[in-house]
């Protein structure tokens, strides 16, 4: 099937000419029908599926399409809500892209960075509004943001929502939405919550699973380092060195840990940064950036940015640290082997995280590979911890005392 099959109009078949996209994915390939006849949609798709696409190339024809459209319409006509700024600008230019020759209006807004640009912006209304979700409500709550003339709602990376501790402004925004809309919903999982939301959300949606979660990307070679938690940093240095690895995205569980990274690592001349939460808005973008034009050969991540870095050509994701959350495996080294293209994903495994290697390992139902042709091989890494079989000794019980009964203590007082 070619994306002219699925009757998309001349703009926008031209615009993913220019973009070289010829065949869609399976994802695209069935949720652009549904969503073109206008039913709501459930969708169950993991990260590097091409659901972005899915959704953006329907709403925009829709959008084409409608009577509505016009010059100077002034309302909010769709509303995306997804959980990071850098997957919300990720986004964005793909409604840029796709929408190169349609004329439609697009803006994004999120938190970090001054509100002003933003609500000049929207003074016109738009097409495609892109937002997070505390910027979204904040500027409702200020009277600048109004809903009530919304055609399409699109809730993506929904069970990242829930782990971000979004989902209860998500319900705040739900009440200012008209009953008469539709609404696609994109999740990678799906827990109850995010099942009892869909379901208070949708109105007899057709449901699409695409990739479960617990499926690891096919052209991605995996591969694990045992190694001692001390000595990552220099595995990780070696592993720069020594192979062949022009642009790589490191995971890290936390913020300190990816500015310690960082620091080693453009100490060693490796042109590094890191990016987290903790970071601003401008340089979160600046090092963005400047990892996909190539100025930086390493980015460091913790896993706020796990499901937002779209970067074409990616070779080598590292899971610096094991993620607990064993789906979250899945999610980083779908960095890499992307749109038809190998890639390689190397994870670090200290003996404390042998738990975590289990994890992954039952729930994508593979047992990863491990190189042991590194000069940091670690054989106590790669051995489970031993439980302790030796006996406690048993303790004496205390003597206790022998209670008389209450009768003969009695006497016993008479007595006295």
């Amino acid at each position: 099937m070619t994306f002219q099959d699925l009757q998309l109009s001349e703009p926008i078949l031209r615009a993913l000419t220019k973009e070289g996209y010829t065949q869609p994915t399976p994802i695209q390939e069935q949720a652009i029908p549904v969503v073109l006849k206008q039913r709501d949609l459930l969708a169950c798709a993991q990260t590097g599926t091409g659901k972005t696409a899915a959704f953006a190339l329907p709403v925009i024809q829709l959008l084409l399409n409608a009577p509505q459209h016009s010059k100077g319409y002034k309302h909010i006509r769709t509303l995306v809500i997804t959980p990071t700024r850098e997957l919300a600008l990720q986004i964005d230019e793909s409604f840029a892209a796709y929408g190169k020759y349609t004329g439609l209006k697009h803006d994004v807004i999120f938190g970090g960075v001054s509100q002003h640009a933003q609500t000049i912006a929207l003074r016109n209304g738009t097409d495609v509004l892109i937002a997070t979700p505390g910027r979204l409500l904040d500027l409702m709550n200020q009277g600048y943001i109004h809903l009530a003339h919304l055609e399409f709602l699109v809730i993506d990376e929904a069970d990242r929502m829930l782990d971000m501790g979004f989902i209860h402004d998500i319900r705040k925004v739900m009440r200012e939405l008209p009953k008469e809309r539709q609404t696609l919903f994109f999740s990678a999982t799906m827990p109850p919550e995010i099942a009892k939301l869909a379901n208070a959300l949708l109105q007899n949606p057709v449901k699409i699973e695409v990739t479960p979660v617990s499926t690891t990307a096919e052209k991605v070679d995996q591969t694990i380092y045992m190694v001692a938690k001390q000595d990552k940093s220099s595995l990780l240095l070696h592993l720069l060195r020594e192979k062949d690895i022009q642009r790589t995205l490191v995971f890290t569980r936390t913020k300190y840990g990816a500015d310690k990274i960082a620091k080693h690592l453009n100490q060693a001349d490796i042109r590094t940064a890191a990016l987290h939460g903790d970071k601003s808005q401008e340089a979160r973008q600046r090092a963005l950036h400047n990892f996909k034009t190539g100025r930086l050969r390493v980015l460091v991540a913790t896993d706020i940015v796990a499901r937002g870095i779209d970067v074409d050509d990616l070779s080598h994701v590292i899971n610096y640290d094991l993620p607990e959350v064993p789906e979250t495996y899945v999610h980083r080294i779908g960095r890499t082997g992307r749109a038809d293209k190998s890639g390689i994903a190397i994870s670090f495994c200290s003996r404390e995280e042998r738990a975590n290697l289990r994890d992954i390992h039952r729930v994508t139902a593979q047992v990863i590979p491990v190189t042991e042709d590194h000069p940091y091989h670690s054989r106590q890494a790669e051995a489970p911890a031993q439980p302790n079989n030796k006996r406690k000794p048993k303790k004496k019980p205390y003597p206790q005392k022998r209670r008389e009964p209450a009768r003969m203590a009695n006497q016993n007082a008479n007595q006295v």
